[in-house]
């Protein structure tokens, strides 16, 4: 958990996205945070945490459902939601709090 903290807690926003292996709609999130990953370079850090190999991390910030995406700025969360969300709406949230 530590190690967790000291990855939101950076001074350019931190995106973190709860997944799972077998999820459909996590591995259609993939290629589009690899997207906002390209255009948002150095701006953005995204962290990938599969929710069955991280239970206990899932499970204390009360990810329900995956994908789950939350937006950490300076170790705060700013912005959290379940499911898809397109790449145009990421990137604007993130340039938000950049």
């Amino acid at each position: 958990m530590s190690n967790f903290s000291s990855l939101i807690n950076q001074e350019k926003p931190v995106l973190v996205d709860f997944f799972a292996e077998w999820c459909g709609p996590c591995k259609m999130m993939s290629p589009i945070l690899k997207e906002v990953k390209d255009e948002l370079g150095e701006k953005v850090s995204i962290i990938k945490i599969d929710v069955d190999k991280n239970q206990n991390l899932a499970s204390q910030f009360q990810v329900r459902g995956v994908p789950t995406l939350v937006l950490y700025n300076k170790g705060q969360q700013v912005w959290r939601q379940s499911g898809m969300v397109q790449k145009r709406e990421l990137v604007s949230i993130i340039n938000k709090f950049s």
